[in-house]
């Protein structure tokens, strides 16, 4: 974390309207959750942060993971966020409790695994829920707790895609490989008779064709996309941040990558068209922690 950073985090002044909302993910997985965003509430600004030289987070240490999402944090609040968006599962499961308590009062976070799992208990008829998600989200155990609060009932199957979201970062056409490590992924939740399976990554949805065809035409597949965008538009509403809805709102890019990379491959995940990509230099968290 830059010297200070911090410390501007925790003097942030109380959030305005007229911020953008800020979105944050280990890659562009996250852009999956942002172009839903723009959907429902097109009228606000927003600011994305790619961390894709760090890239990926599934294997990293929960300490890791607090670390470089507290790091993150402290630069988008900088950049005047009104509202911080996990759009990272891994990060999520690792960090949220950390980021809500050194925010608290100054920026509302959200997750992306809560509202996921909502969605989940909600269209699951028969109670058996599958996950496929990275391994540092399932060592955490996240989505249990979330499913026990939305459903008490609901028995959970999860399955560590430990090569997934990598393949899909890489951008390339569908493949042999690809469809082969899906199908290996997916066995355990057939198997187990899952009636819906949680996609636990925000890279997932970019495959979810192949998904849905591992699984099978009877098993509703549940994103993060859509459930974390109406949590947005209900928290603007709740803390009366919202932008009016008659104007066209904006967006732009943050990577701690190459931000030619970021830009070319963004594109695929969200649809639209990304623009200048901004490259932000990151010091080490953990070894700056090690050496204080």
């Amino acid at each position: 974390m830059r010297p200070g950073a911090r410390d501007n985090m925790r003097r942030v002044s109380a959030p305005d309207a007229s911020q953008p909302i800020a979105v944050f993910d280990s890659g562009v997985g996250g852009l999956t959750v942002l172009h839903e965003c723009l959907v429902s509430v097109p009228h606000e600004d927003f600011v994305y942060f790619g961390d894709t030289a760090r890239f990926p987070y599934g294997d990293r240490s929960p300490s890791e993971l607090e670390a470089f999402a507290l790091q993150i944090a402290a630069l988008l609040v900088e950049e005047g966020a009104k509202l911080l968006v996990v759009a990272c599962n891994s990060a999520t499961a690792a960090a949220l409790p950390a980021l809500r308590r050194e925010l608290d009062g100054r920026v509302s976070v959200l997750g992306v695994i809560e509202p996921e799992s909502r969605l989940a208990a909600a269209v699951s008829a028969g109670r058996r829920i599958g996950l496929l998600a990275t391994p540092a989200t399932v060592a955490s155990r996240a989505y249990e707790r979330a499913l026990v609060d939305a459903a008490p009932m609901v028995a959970l199957v999860a399955v560590a895609c430990p090569e997934l979201a990598s393949l899909i970062q890489l951008g390339g056409e569908v493949d042999d490989r690809l469809v082969a490590t899906v199908e290996g992924y997916c066995a355990p939740l057939r198997e187990a008779e899952v009636d819906t399976v949680v996609l636990g990554c925000t890279h997932y949805p970019l495959i979810r064709p192949i998904i849905q065809r591992a699984l099978g035409r009877g098993v509703t597949v549940v994103g993060s996309g859509q459930a974390m965008a109406e949590t947005v538009a209900a928290e603007l509403r709740a803390k009366g941040l919202g932008r009016p809805e008659a104007r066209r709102g904006s967006y732009r890019f943050l990577c701690s990558g190459e931000p030619e990379a970021f830009r070319a491959l963004g594109t695929r995940f969200l649809q639209l068209p990304l623009g200048e990509v901004h490259r932000v230099e990151l010091s080490d968290p953990v070894a700056a922690g090690a050496a204080a």
